[in-house]
């Protein structure tokens, strides 16, 4: 089975710029458990660069093996406050793994000339569960600040989703008009 999985460029959310066309993606609604992450960062949209977006993170990549019961993989970066955040939640018991989200991958397409949506659940909120793997949650956040993009201070971040079990879509384009729409969730 095919999977979807993107290197999204930092720099490049955080620094848009026209004359360069590769992929980036943004988290923009995470909450885990009863923490909602603050929606603290501000980037251009790709599609319209004159217009603003809020994110919770600037992605660095995304991974989904395309089954309706596979994990989301999103990393990325996030503000001081959401790193503390996340790692609060890593030290304490994790209880409640419910995970709501919302994010967008876009990439360019050099026929059309524009970027698009590439990957995203079509501004749905998403429902899922903080992956385990074994006795640890797919849920991992940097001690030090990033070196790729220096300000504002960032911190990688990561984590795996496994759906609810509910039935949900996920959007994937291989090109501006060019979409399909596949099951996540059982």
């Amino acid at each position: 089975m095919p999977e979807y999985r993107r290197n999204l460029d930092i720099y490049q959310g955080y620094n848009f710029k026209k004359d360069r066309q590769t992929p980036v993606g943004f988290i923009t609604k995470l909450q885990i458990g009863l923490q909602s992450l603050a929606v603290d960062q501000t980037v251009k949209d790709p599609t319209d660069p004159t217009e603003d977006l809020k994110v919770v993170s600037v992605m660095s990549g995304v991974l989904w093996e395309t089954g309706p019961t596979d994990a989301v993989y999103l990393s990325g970066q996030v503000s001081v406050p959401n790193r503390q955040d996340v790692a609060m939640l890593m030290f304490s018991d994790l209880t409640n793994v419910q995970v709501v989200f919302q994010f967008t991958v876009y990439d360019y397409d050099p026929v059309a000339k524009k970027y698009f949506r590439a990957f995203h659940g079509d501004g749905t909120d998403l429902m899922g569960l903080v992956e385990k793997r074994g006795d640890e949650h797919s849920l991992s956040i940097a001690d030090e600040p990033s070196l790729e993009v220096q300000s504002p201070e960032n911190y990688a971040f990561q984590i795996g989703i496994k759906p609810q079990p509910s039935a949900q879509t996920l959007h994937i384009a291989i090109a501006d008009q060019t979409n399909l729409v596949k099951a996540w969730g059982p």
